[in-house]
């Protein structure tokens, strides 16, 4: 009698997915009439925002992988990347782009690179915690200008949103320091794959194999839009939402922040598109708190971005551990770094 309640346990841990999933194929049942324009509107975001942004970037980067690029960087870029972020000079690459393109790109990059043996395991997963980053197309573009109607704020939550990963990276340069590879030490002696070098000769099928892999990418980050979308879809019907948004009311009240901001914070968690453009249409006299929340989740990224580059990493050894605590502290620093420009700077200050 007195295991039975440990077997109980250790039957629900068993089951539990069983159990989650199957809740989910009978809510898009019972739900599918606000499940499917939700469903239609995930597609159409997917379509209309993360294709046109994120698809020429990653056939971009992909093409860049088949030339000496990367190795150019790291030897001109060492002396900056070892001592900052203690990680050789080829991870400037991953950091780079992470920050032209955007949500996963970085994260691909530093899988590719540990798939290739370019970087230690240790470094990767040191790349993975700042280097995978909203780009400034999206914040500048689709949040600053598209959102919040100002060019400024966008500006403003770019350069925090950098000035809090570069933070993430010095600190994540101690992240298993003294832990040293097998593999990191072939790697110090040049012994790592290459990509096939692109050339004129073989450039149809350099451009081909990028374009598939690219596809492949974008397709993956669709297929989550859509998911996220619906389970969103079903929280707001089911009423989940809305008692959760009670149960937190108390708190935000405690701390004079207006109530409407919980659920658009917490749709933002779990997908920050959608949380974003719920959070800058709440109307309030205190815009900077619509600020500040943008910036955290900007800085977090969501669930669902959080198991996008979980599923690449899970293809290689290294841990998601690094890029979730990252994640977390990105999301803080760029909220209180955005709160020292708005009180410092008056030209940041949108309170009206």
């Amino acid at each position: 009698m007195i295991n039975k309640p440990s077997i109980y346990v250790v039957k629900l841990r068993r089951n539990l997915l069983p159990i989650l999933f199957l809740a989910f194929t009978f809510c898009l049942l019972i739900f599918s009439k606000s499940n499917l324009p939700a469903v239609k509107s995930g597609l159409l975001l997917w379509a209309n925002s993360v294709v046109p942004s994120l698809f020429p970037f990653f056939v971009a980067t992909e093409l860049l992988m088949h030339t000496n690029m990367v190795s150019q960087l790291g030897n001109i870029l060492t002396p900056f990347m070892k001592p900052f972020f203690n990680i050789r000079g080829e991870g400037a690459f991953a950091f780079i782009m992470g920050i032209i393109s955007g949500y996963p790109v970085g994260a691909k990059i530093a899988c590719h690179f540990r798939q290739n043996n370019i970087c230690s395991k240790e470094e990767c997963e040191r790349l993975l915690s700042f280097t995978n980053n909203s780009g400034p197309l999206f914040i500048i573009g689709t949040v600053g200008i598209l959102m919040f109607k100002n060019t400024t704020i966008g500006i403003l939550l770019f350069i925090t949103h950098l000035l809090a990963c570069l933070t993430v990276g010095l600190i994540f340069r101690y992240w298993k320091r003294n832990s040293h590879t097998f593999l990191q030490n072939m790697i110090s002696n040049g012994s790592h794959q290459q990509k096939k070098s692109a050339s004129f000769s073989n450039l149809g099928e350099i451009l081909a194999e990028s374009i598939t892999n690219s596809i492949s990418t974008i397709l993956l980050i669709g297929g989550f839009v859509v998911i996220f979308s619906s389970i969103i879809s079903i929280l707001k019907a089911s009423g989940i939402l809305n008692s959760i948004t009670v149960l937190l009311s108390p708190l935000f009240q405690s701390l004079s922040i207006d109530t409407n901001f919980i659920p658009g914070l917490l749709t933002g968690l779990l997908e920050i598109t959608n949380g974003l453009n719920s959070i800058s249409s709440i109307a309030c006299k205190k815009l900077s708190l619509n600020i500040l929340f943008t910036a955290f989740l900007l800085g977090f990224g969501g669930i669902s971005i959080l198991l996008q580059v979980w599923s690449i990493t899970s293809k290689t050894d290294l841990s998601i551990k690094p890029y979730l605590y990252g994640k977390l502290l990105h999301g803080i620093l760029a909220t209180f770094y955005t709160y020292l420009f708005m009180t410092v700077f008056p030209f940041f200050n949108f309170d009206l």
